[in-house]
């Protein structure tokens, strides 16, 4: 014998499809906000995308960020060419690589705080909206988001391979 109730059962549908589809929405914001920051810097949103990338794990090589935007290298050749030539990137040459052609994409930490202002104001909303947690609901969101996180790489990766 089950020790949920069918309306239990039920409930707990419905919420969970209540928080997958905030997910999505979610998603469809945050698509939103960068497409905007994205015009303000003039750039395309792919080229934010890969310069979020760089800056969040540091330089690496372009066949490297190729594969963690899952992009094919030739388009990333436009997509760094544009970044560069903005100011927000720069490609130096790696001196500990076996292949002296081989060159590193750091982003140009001069060029952070224009970026962060247009996001400033979702982020000092972002503080305003954690204020009215304790730490125990803070610590079980991180946790959450975490989660997402890793189980949307893994669909994503599956995607590619497949």
């Amino acid at each position: 014998m089950s020790s949920i109730s069918s309306g239990d059962a039920r409930d707990r549908r419905r919420t969970v499809t209540a928080i997958k589809e905030s997910l999505r929405e979610l998603r469809n914001q945050l698509s939103l906000l960068n497409h905007q920051v994205s015009r303000r810097l003039e750039l395309k949103d792919v080229d934010l995308d890969c310069l979020e990338l760089v800056q969040r794990h540091g330089p690496m090589t372009p066949g490297e960020l190729a594969r963690r935007a899952g992009l094919h290298p030739a388009t990333l050749t436009g997509i760094l060419d544009r970044l560069q030539r903005a100011g927000w990137i720069t490609r130096e040459r790696d001196p500990d690589a076996a292949d002296r052609r081989a060159v590193a994409v750091r982003a140009v930490k001069d060029r952070n705080p224009e970026l962060f202002a247009l996001y400033s104001r979702m982020n000092a909303s972002m503080d305003d909206l954690f204020a009215g947690y304790d730490e125990a609901e803070l610590a079980l969101l991180a946790d959450f988001l975490r989660r997402t996180t890793a189980l949307g790489r893994t669909a994503t990766d599956e995607l590619a391979e497949g």
